[in-house]
């Protein structure tokens, strides 16, 4: 008796086999793994949270303001590519997304904004306004002579040349180290007056700025592009909290909230960036004894 139950299980397992395969073979819950490890989706990444800092344990703090030039080889992972490949896009069409669709907030730059980078929200209107688009009158050729029509001209993101960085570097007493916190970035446009046909006089105008912590889950979803290999797994949060980028200091904060720029020239821009750099790093190097 158990022997005939024996077979008849057996004989069971074997029709289900059988069964299986035909399944398979018939595209049926068929499973396609086309590389040899399990793909981590990064889109599903959330960020790396802050460490908790107190008050009373900043007993150092000073906001820098840091410009990032696209042109820069370090830097080109944050323009490219100049049209979404591979499901990746550049750092401008991400927030531009992200303020469309995913209700990201844009705010307006005023002239002096320093402070006070997120009072103004912007509407989507403007912000296109901002990135270059608009209308343009155009003479046309028709059957009874010649006419005018208005022609409605997009953005252009690869305009976007640099950003603007502001951040805030502290030391916290109490895990003694001294760390940073960004907390916007502005992006920056390139480009030139409708007279200047040879475009020789290129022009920069700060087009909105974005909270960085608002802006951080999106970012953290974002994989960074790379021309030399499919697989980077980097995202753009990876990019600011690892410092994955070259910039020099543009401003820091003093009692006339003035740039550097406006009191130095050429080869003395770069001189005084790199010595509130050393500033810093001397504050921090001078809290120690060896």
């Amino acid at each position: 008796m158990m022997k005939k139950i024996f077979n008849t299980f057996v004989l069971f397992l074997l029709l289900s086999s059988v069964c299986s395969i035909e399944l398979v073979a018939q595209g049926t819950g068929t499973h396609v793994q086309p590389l040899p490890y399990r793909e981590v989706h990064i889109a599903n990444d959330v960020p790396m949270p802050y460490q908790y800092v107190r008050e009373a344990d900043v007993m150092w703090s000073r906001i820098i303001w840091r410009r990032i030039e696209l042109s820069e080889k370090m830097n080109h992972v944050l323009a490219l590519p100049a049209t979404p490949t591979r499901g990746t896009k550049s750092l401008i069409d991400i927030i531009l997304d992200g303020v469309h669709t995913q209700g990201l907030t844009a705010y307006r730059v005023r002239a002096s904004d320093a402070g006070n980078e997120f009072d103004v929200i912007m509407t989507e209107d403007e912000i296109h306004v901002e990135m270059g688009a608009g209308q343009d009158v155009q003479v046309v050729e028709t059957i009874e002579g010649f006419d005018t029509v208005s022609v409605d001209i997009p953005y252009n993101s690869s305009s976007i040349s640099s950003y603007l960085v502001k951040e805030l570097w502290f030391f916290d007493k109490q895990r003694s180290v001294m760390d940073v916190r960004i907390i916007g970035f502005c992006p920056i446009r390139k480009y030139y007056r409708a007279d200047d046909i040879d475009q020789t006089s290129p022009l920069y105008k700060k087009v909105f700025w974005i909270y960085y912590p608002e802006a951080r889950p999106l970012l953290a979803r974002s994989q960074i592009y790379s021309p030399y290999t499919d697989v980077t797994n980097i995202s753009f949060d990876d990019v600011f909290q690892k410092r994955f980028f070259s910039s020099y200091i543009f401003m820091e904060s003093n009692p006339y909230q003035r740039a550097i720029l406006e009191y130095e020239t050429g080869l003395e821009v770069l001189l005084e960036s790199d010595r509130i750099k050393n500033e810093i790093f001397n504050f921090e190097q001078d809290l120690w004894e060896y």
